[in-house]
């Protein structure tokens, strides 16, 4: 059997934990061959965003299509996008040259030391025309309200927030909780994320793991769900699988760098 492929569209990470680094790592450890298309090239570490240079839209726009055009791709995720130009772009040539590939949307608008990642104006254009593309969007808590003006931080707001997503185009929703508020459970802390798919919602829950170094987590498992579509995995498999992997990933995470640290991808 040919080895999957997938197309990253994403911004660089010099640290190497989270953006088109961690995009490869990921589709390293899954077996998946991957490509990538360079938004943006940031100036990071574990403490946090100090700079970045936007790669002209153009020249995203030729590594999309030397990518389709020669190797192709089986499924398709993007990341980083950063204005509303670039969005735009990436939407036009998706629908033009890839209209039926998988597309996971992770819409990075923050990163995880507080730096903006994405201008308010391309906010309004990913819901116009990237979101209603996707065959899933991986949405952290403050990303979701963003996007529907619903903080989803119980079952009814959830629910809620799940038919905003709907009338924006959207069939499959992962909402990730890792920004939810801490839990008094005796049982322990849990972190739940929850898949809403075919009209149902699936939970995905594992204990708070007490570590600093998540950096990298949304890319991370938004890149390993598009490994399992690529793959052939149907949506509810290639969410739990990628959501293990993270989980372990975490686990194995080398403790490097004086902030929020990089994921043991290689496990």
């Amino acid at each position: 059997m040919a080895m999957a492929r997938l197309l990253v569209i994403a911004g660089s990470d010099s640290s190497g934990g989270a953006g088109i680094q961690a995009d490869i790592k990921t589709a390293q450890a899954f077996g998946v061959y991957a490509q990538t298309a360079i938004t943006a090239v940031t100036v990071q570490n574990t403490l946090g965003v100090t700079g970045a240079h936007i790669v002209p839209v153009d020249v995203v726009r030729d590594q999309i299509i030397a990518c389709l055009s020669d190797i192709g791709a089986d499924a398709i995720k993007t990341g980083m996008l950063g204005s509303a130009a670039m969005t735009r772009m990436v939407a036009d040539t998706l629908a033009e040259h890839a209209p039926s590939i998988p597309l996971v949307v992770d819409p990075v608008m923050v990163a995880k030391g507080g730096s903006s990642l994405l201008e308010d104006d391309a906010i309004t254009v990913l819901k116009k025309t990237l979101l209603p593309m996707a065959a899933l969007i991986t949405p952290n808590l403050p990303e979701a309200e963003a996007l529907t003006g619903i903080l989803p931080v119980s079952e009814h707001r959830l629910r809620n927030a799940a038919m905003v997503f709907k009338l924006l185009g959207c069939n499959a929703v992962l909402f990730k909780g890792g920004h939810a508020p801490t839990s008094n459970e005796k049982s322990g802390d849990v972190v739940r994320d929850t898949l809403w798919f075919g009209g149902d919602f699936t939970n995905l829950e594992a204990p708070r793991q007490p570590t600093p170094h998540t950096h990298g987590t949304g890319c991370t498992l938004a890149t390993a769900i598009a490994c399992g579509l690529a793959q052939g995995c149907d949506m509810p498999d290639a969410v739990a699988r990628a959501h293990a992997y993270v989980q372990s990933a975490i686990k194995a995470a080398p403790g490097l760098g004086q902030g929020h640290g990089p994921l043991g991808h290689a496990f």
